[in-house]
């Protein structure tokens, strides 16, 4: 890949090429994804582009993202695997689960050996307090479906999928780091600062993005590979899934609302929901709103 220009809030290189990918920091861009998916038939899988400053983000069904410059990370991986149409279903919400998996490594705290306690301390006491951490962040952090990350009901990440020229997938993040809660853009929204993470945005773009990649990555191979591997990754999906066991309300894209009971995840990635009159059926498309936080 070409040179990165540098970038006023520089990412560590480190840290995400530990994860498996090839690195590509520009400055300041309109759009990661836009900027991978003009390059992505002449990159590797793997392939990444992330910066703190985006100006022209879109989330999913073309919502615009709002980015303050400094305090939120966007990033692009290519994805160019053997994966079948039906795992090809699988990747936002296997994005948007290993997304939640990175954030509730990041609100549990530094890793062991950089987390607080007296170098002196006994090593079964680390890992005591660490797995308390992680498991009250994991009882806060969940995903809606298909990928938004929820931290308190609230939205700390939105995840895009997007198909390039030769058939490889963009997956586009983008997460709020740091912004305070005065100024997140709306009430529904948090960031991984407001949830109770420390360190500058920079550091908490490492630890999240490098986490992120290496939970995309692995969930690929998984798929790849089929058979237990795969059905473990589906079934870990369904577990970070917040939405299933939630009364929501479901907007299609033709404009259609109603509301119903989410129940699952079914084999294609579909949400299926029961409706009041007790119909149930698979919705591939559309806005969840999760009743109690609407």
């Amino acid at each position: 890949m070409s040179t990165p220009a540098s970038s006023t809030f520089p990412l560590s290189r480190t840290a995400v090429e530990a994860a498996g990918a090839v690195f590509t920091e520009p400055g300041t861009t309109g759009s990661t994804n836009a900027d991978l998916l003009a390059l992505a038939t002449t990159q590797p899988h793997g392939s990444v582009v992330v910066t703190l400053d985006q100006t022209a983000g879109r989330g999913r069904l073309d919502r615009t993202w709002s980015a303050p410059a400094g305090e939120t990370l966007a990033a692009s991986l290519l994805v160019r695997a053997d994966l079948d149409g039906q795992d090809r279903g699988w990747l936002p919400l296997v994005a948007g689960a290993a997304m939640r998996d990175a954030v509730v490594a990041v609100l549990s705290g530094p890793d062991r050996g950089d987390d607080g306690f007296p170098a002196g301390d006994d090593a079964d006491v680390r890992d005591e307090a660490a797995a308390s951490r992680a498991s009250g962040s994991a009882d806060r952090v969940a995903v809606k479906w298909p990928n938004d990350v929820l931290v308190d009901g609230r939205k700390v990440c939105g995840i895009l999928c997007q198909v390039a020229a030769d058939g490889s997938v963009v997956v586009g993040a983008g997460v709020n780091l740091t912004i305070p809660a005065d100024r997140l853009p709306t009430p529904t929204a948090t960031s991984l600062a407001v949830a109770g993470a420390t360190g500058s945005a920079a550091e908490l773009a490492d630890r999240v993005l490098s986490r992120f990649l290496r939970g995309v990555q692995e969930a690929v191979v998984a798929l790849v590979d089929g058979g237990a591997a795969a059905d473990g990754v589906r079934s870990h999906v369904r577990s970070a899934c917040g939405t299933i066991g939630q009364r929501v309300r479901l907007e299609l894209p033709d404009g259609t609302v109603s509301e119903a009971d989410a129940t699952g995840i079914d084999d294609e990635g579909r949400i299926t929901i029961r409706d009041r009159a007790g119909f149930s059926r698979g919705v591939a498309v559309g806005d969840v709103t999760h009743l109690r936080y609407a």
